[in-house]
């Protein structure tokens, strides 16, 4: 079974991930830009069972646009943003993608709010858009 172990800045926080993401994806909306400080945010989320996390945590609730709050973890120390528990999907966890700082992870297979994107960042074709957030699947 494929492991993956993402880390903060200082490497004082780690999400060990065990098998593949149930999906990757990139999120144009708003909130993202800002607690990213970039253009978007890339997310491999994977069922809870498959995440364990070692190392202290803060924390930061918000709504989303979906009426849900997303529970976001992060280093007290460095301030990375490494893991959120979105209320909308209570099975999965969000993965901060550059947190694996692996140049081989499976790209994106979907944008959403692509709506709030930058009219500059291209993506390849065979990622699919959604002009806000898709239906969760069953």
């Amino acid at each position: 079974m494929i492991g993956r172990t993402a880390r903060c800045h200082c490497g004082a926080l780690e999400v060990a991930c065990q098998g593949e993401p149930r999906k990757v994806s990139l999120c144009h909306c708003r909130q993202c830009q800002r607690r990213t400080g970039s253009a978007f945010s890339v997310a491999a989320f994977f069922m809870r069972e498959q995440v364990s996390v070692r190392g202290p945590t803060a924390s930061f609730a918000r709504p989303s646009a979906s009426g849900f709050d997303v529970d976001f973890h992060f280093c007290p120390t460095c301030g990375s943003n490494l893991l959120w528990y979105p209320a909308r999907l209570p099975a999965l966890v969000g993965v901060a993608f550059g947190g694996f700082a692996d140049p081989d992870f499976p790209m994106p297979e979907q944008a959403v709010w692509a709506e709030e994107g930058h009219d500059w960042v291209g993506l390849p074709e065979e990622v699919a858009r959604h002009a806000r957030n898709p239906k969760p699947k069953a």
